[in-house]
């Protein structure tokens, strides 16, 4: 029996407008948002640039308010402030003083969040190794580049040890070693305990560390749920790559099988329901065509994303 976990982030039919300018008028760019986040758990929330990604998460850390609607964190209404101590945020370009080393920006974070001036110096050395920056510690902010700021913005983010930490687009301008580096620093938040809803357009990652994700298009959620519920293995669909492949064969198989066919130079690819792998493989390597290979397809969440940007475009 499945054990439901605690809701650590409610949003509930958030509406927002907001006014261009003076006298023009409003234009609504959340649309009775609603999702959660339980204990634990690392939420992807993805959506296309413009789609409310980033006005949800402004909403949630309490920098602007709802229109309608209404959100909380760890039970605490986003407007109240007590809680926040609870709270870690990395914001989409964070910003530091150029003049101060990440040794002291760090510090400085740490005496803001109410470290204790005992455990500063080993909380800022902890996190500095922990996002890889152990050998720049004290080399100037101006002489980091934009991946090395990233992950100073990520350190800070947990600096104060917080239980639900926001990371909207953790993974901008690290090359794929940082990536891997911060996806291994999400990771150990979860086995920790720890809640992270991480706003991104990075839908590798998504997929990779994500427990449950929610895509929002145009100010509104299209799917919601966990990862493996958008990509179910089922194996229902099979992909085969063929050679020499003569095209009397090739017209035979696509009349007598539901499959999909796509040229890929000398060799083409076929998309078969999994019942006729073996009748369409007999029937190939009968006509002398050479099977490079045969591999079960899963969708992806790319695909799932696509098809719900496609629909929201067209709703």
């Amino acid at each position: 029996m499945t054990v439901e976990k605690a809701e650590i982030i409610r949003v509930q039919n958030v509406v927002k407008d907001f006014r261009p300018g003076f006298g023009l008028v409003r234009k609504r760019v959340l649309h009775g948002v609603t999702f959660e986040v339980h204990d634990g758990e690392i939420f992807g929330f993805v959506g296309p640039n413009g789609a409310g990604k980033t006005t949800t998460l402004k909403i949630l850390m309490g920098l602007i308010r709802p229109t309608e609607g209404s959100a909380s964190i760890l039970g605490c209404d986003v407007e109240e402030s007590e809680f926040r101590r609870q709270i870690g945020f990395l914001p989409e370009n964070p910003y530091f003083y150029p003049f101060l080393t990440a040794r002291e920006i760090l510090d400085f974070h740490a005496r803001l969040s109410g470290v204790s001036a005992s455990d500063r110096s080993a909380r800022v050395d902890e996190l500095l190794g922990q996002v890889h920056l152990g050998h720049a510690a004290d080399a100037r902010l101006r002489t980091y580049s934009k991946g090395m700021l990233q992950r100073v913005g990520v350190a800070q983010a947990l600096i104060h040890d917080p239980k639900v930490v926001f990371l909207d687009e953790p993974m901008s301008g690290l090359d794929p070693i940082g990536r891997k580096e911060i996806r291994d620093v999400i990771l150990s938040l979860r086995a920790e305990g720890k809640t992270v809803l991480m706003n991104t357009h990075l839908l590798h990652d998504v997929e990779m560390i994500c427990d449950r994700v929610a895509i929002i298009v145009k100010g509104a959620i299209r799917h919601q749920g966990r990862i493996e519920d958008f990509m179910p293995d089922t194996g229902r669909r099979t992909d085969i790559v063929l050679a020499q492949l003569s095209p009397e064969i090739a017209d035979q198989i696509h009349e007598r099988f539901d499959l999909e066919m796509h040229g890929l130079g000398e060799r083409i690819e076929i998309r078969v329901a999994e019942k006729d792998v073996h009748n369409v493989l007999g029937l190939v390597m009968t006509a002398g065509a050479q099977v490079v290979s045969v591999m079960p397809h899963r969708n992806s969440l790319e695909e799932v994303f696509l098809d719900a940007v496609r629909a929201g475009e067209t709703a």
